[in-house]
């Protein structure tokens, strides 16, 4: 198993191994909004497994719907999301691969969403969460990877790592 406290200079942002992963994610989470914009119909559920449903959704917000109807916020935060994340992965030397992953996955998902709010004023949100008739949230994959990307960054970077005996 590859040692997640690589001592390693992660690849940069413009590395073709981070580029790869932005763009991958990019792509996906857009091809995947529109084929959920063009035949699922909004608000109808449909269940996939007990815990997880289709559910086409416009979010005006941020995670969760803060901020709904907030306007510039909601543009002005990925934006911010972006600089400061290219400028902690510029300047980071240490995490290898993996550390440059979960820049990466944070990077591809905020453009994702992004690029919604930018083309459309919101959100397609279309994963959805729950447990019963409780519902945890509903989400997309640029939003899977903006949670997926900083639980890797704490996993490499506040995981005890293992002393030589």
């Amino acid at each position: 198993m590859a040692d997640i406290h690589s001592h390693s200079r992660p690849p940069g942002p413009l590395s073709a191994f981070g580029l790869s992963i932005v763009v991958v994610v990019v792509v996906v989470d857009q091809i995947s909004k529109l084929i959920v914009q063009a035949r699922l119909p909004e608000g109808q559920p449909i269940d996939v497994l007990p815990i997880l449903a289709l559910l086409h959704v416009r979010n005006t917000g941020i995670a969760f719907s803060l901020l709904a109807n907030s306007g510039f916020g909601v543009i002005l935060l990925p934006l911010v999301v972006t600089v400061v994340v290219l400028a902690f992965w510029a300047h980071n030397h240490e995490g290898g691969k993996l550390a440059a992953a979960g820049f990466a996955l944070i990077l591809g998902g905020a453009i994702g969403n992004l690029i919604d709010r930018l083309r459309l004023g919101y959100v397609t949100d279309f994963l959805l969460l729950h447990f019963g008739d409780w519902t945890l949230f509903v989400f997309n994959l640029a939003g899977a990877a903006l949670t997926l990307g900083p639980a890797l960054l704490l996993l490499i970077y506040l995981w005890p790592a293992k002393k030589d005996a």
